[in-house]
């Protein structure tokens, strides 16, 4: 059944992923849950005279429960809706919802039952008394029950977009729509100021973000009784939200002072879990990506791997060896026991080409079969190949690349893998010769793995004279795309 589909206007890229994600972990593909066995993704459109990153949109789904389920569970989904009815006017959404057929809105409109009606519109504001003046002329709607604006059984909403032209800073609409829906569910965005970094006991410089450590979660398909883990674990911003769903959390990080010490007993990694009354993790390890701490035989224990690898803009990589030991100048030397509870292990200089091809490679053996990989992977905007050099293993298949933009040189890509095959020695030997023409192809600046340079080096390309400079008659910001 096709629904009205409504996003937040922000993350533009993450949108559809997310709702495809979710959809498949709520069994939207399942043939035994009345999805569509076999279908890989989820069919879009759009409505009429709407430009691709509005933020309405028609998905099919399969049931309504999958629809609310979604809907509840998202972060940029603002709401998923029933579609009584749609037009250019008022006029021409009258007689839609007249024709849309009674046996579907008989139920909702019964004398029981209580109703709340909620005119919202989107690149304009209407008054309180518009507002109430368009709730008054839905009369032709036979509502029987009571109105309830706190707690009703049923949230019917009347949403327009007009024609505001194309420079206000938000895509552009040919034509004024109309949309009147009933509610199937809606997201729950006040997680994200009770997670909100700010008021975190435990922070580094590069905690990831509340709203996208849920978002990662979620394309990761994160619920209870899953095991995720985080080879980059930081402070545990992704560990946070996994936890969040109910998921059991290990990490990993090479840096001994965050993992075990912290700032103290009462501001550490184990105080972020504590603070939010979730599930402590099972684990936190000293561990280098690069060697990592599992024996051989060990596969198959993680149902995702989510992380932020280092790429050099904020942190950089390292990963275990000195300069000395790295060149052959000394070998590899054994801690004494006397000194093995404060030694810090010496680490050296980690290529972010190295670092992902460990992690594909760890991912690889430690997934179950169609577990997820999700990480963050940087491109320099200035590469218009930079999206045909994306990372590669055969035992993954690529679901998604969402970009955001971060600056007009620099950009991250949140890529979201599933392993499809096992791990054998035939796959490892394909991995290391795709690693090796993938490092060959790339750009020195990724090879190098130091980013910082390249991102805040001044550019010349938009160096201009200050006479050369001219200010803009137009005051109204211009349509940015994918920079909300």
């Amino acid at each position: 059944m096709w629904y009205l589909c409504v996003f937040y206007h922000r993350l533009l890229d993450y949108r559809k992923p997310e709702v495809e994600s979710l959809a498949r972990m709520f069994g939207a593909f399942d043939s035994d849950g009345g999805g569509r066995d076999g279908a890989e993704h989820l069919e879009w459109r759009l409505p009429e005279h709407h430009h691709p990153d509005s933020p309405f949109h028609f998905v099919d789904l399969p049931s309504e429960d999958v629809a609310r389920d979604v809907a509840n569970r998202s972060i940029l989904v603002k709401g998923i809706y029933e579609l009584w009815g749609e037009g250019d006017s008022y006029e021409e959404l009258e007689d839609a919802i007249k024709n849309y057929p009674d046996e579907r809105k008989l139920p909702y409109l019964t004398s029981e039952s209580t109703f709340r009606i909620t005119v919202d519109s989107f690149g304009k504001v209407i008054s309180f008394q518009e507002q109430n003046e368009r709730i008054q002329s839905l009369v032709y709607i036979p509502f029987k029950g009571r109105v309830n604006l706190r707690n009703p059984e049923h949230k019917f909403w009347l949403m327009e977009t007009d024609d505001y032209g194309a420079n206000n800073g938000l895509p552009p609409v040919v034509q004024k729509r109309i949309f009147f829906g009933r509610e199937v569910g809606g997201a729950d965005r006040k997680l994200l100021p009770t997670y909100q970094l700010k008021s975190r006991t435990y922070l580094g410089p590069t905690a990831m973000d509340a709203e996208i450590a849920f978002l990662m979660a979620n394309q990761a398909m994160v619920k209870p009784g899953k095991l995720v883990y985080d080879p980059f674990v930081g402070t545990g911003s992704i560990l946070i939200a996994a936890a969040h769903f109910g998921a059991m959390t290990m990490g990993a990080d090479i840096d001994i002072r965050v993992v075990r010490d912290g700032r103290g007993p009462d501001c550490n990694v184990w105080s972020n879990f504590k603070q939010y009354g979730l599930p402590m993790p099972i684990g936190l390890l000293r561990a280098d990506n690069n060697l990592p701490p599992w024996r051989p035989g060990l596969k198959e224990v993680f149902d995702a791997i989510i992380c932020d690898p280092p790429y050099g803009v904020r942190a950089g990589g390292r990963k275990s060896g000195g300069r000395k030991l790295l060149k052959g100048v000394v070998g590899p030397y054994t801690v004494p026991d006397d000194k093995r509870t404060d030694h810090i292990p010496s680490t050296a200089a980690y290529s972010l080409v190295e670092c992902v091809h460990d992690l594909l490679d760890v991912a690889a053996k430690m997934l179950v079969l169609n577990g997820r990989l999700v990480f963050f992977y940087p491109v320099l905007r200035e590469d218009e190949s930079a999206e045909n050099h994306f990372p590669e293993h055969p035992c993954f298949v690529l679901v998604s690349a969402s970009e955001q933009i971060l600056s007009s040189r620099y950009s991250r890509v949140l890529l979201t893998m599933v392993k499809r095959g096992p791990y054998t020695k035939e796959i490892e030997e394909v991995a290391r010769l795709k690693h090796l023409e993938f490092k060959e192809n790339h750009l020195k600046w990724l090879e190098d793995g130091n980013l910082h340079s390249a991102v805040f080096s001044p550019n010349e390309s938009v160096c201009v004279a200050e006479s050369d400079i001219k200010v803009s008659k137009d005051t109204k910001p211009k349509y940015r795309g994918k920079y909300v």
